[in-house]
């Protein structure tokens, strides 16, 4: 069965730029955690020893402001099976509002780590993922 990923997330005033709110970078660096922490939990352990996953590109829709002290629900999914090598996580971020402040699609690609090259997506792999 497909799996979603959801988390809390609460910013930092690390995380704030010039404007007062999340930076462009740290929405960057939250939608990797959020997507590794998806692949650790749901994926079989053999396929993260064996594989890695790295981003071949990122489209994103910033939509609200947070600022520091606010929380965020990140959630991802896997919206469509693997094209080869590659696939497209969805990811949503929430205010406590209930509207979405920022909307991505990343897609990523899938890397053998004994052999540091790109394989097509078993299926074994990608079956807690998509339908």
């Amino acid at each position: 069965m497909p799996s979603s990923y959801t988390c809390q997330i609460t910013a930092s005033p690390d995380d704030i730029d010039i404007l007062g709110h999340v930076n462009n970078a740290v929405w960057v660096q939250w939608m990797e955690r959020v997507s590794v922490d998806h692949w650790n939990r749901d994926a079989d352990p053999a396929h993260v020893d064996a594989y890695i996953w790295v981003v071949t590109r990122h489209e994103i829709d910033y939509r609200g402001n947070v600022t520091a002290g606010d929380s965020v629900t990140a959630r991802t999914w896997i919206a469509e099976a693997p094209r080869g090598a590659r696939f497209d996580r969805m990811m949503e971020f929430t205010g406590t509002d209930g509207k979405v402040k920022v909307a991505a699609k990343s897609t990523w690609a899938i890397i053998d780590k004994a052999t540091g090259r790109i394989l097509r997506v078993p299926p074994e792999v990608a079956a807690n993922f998509v339908d």
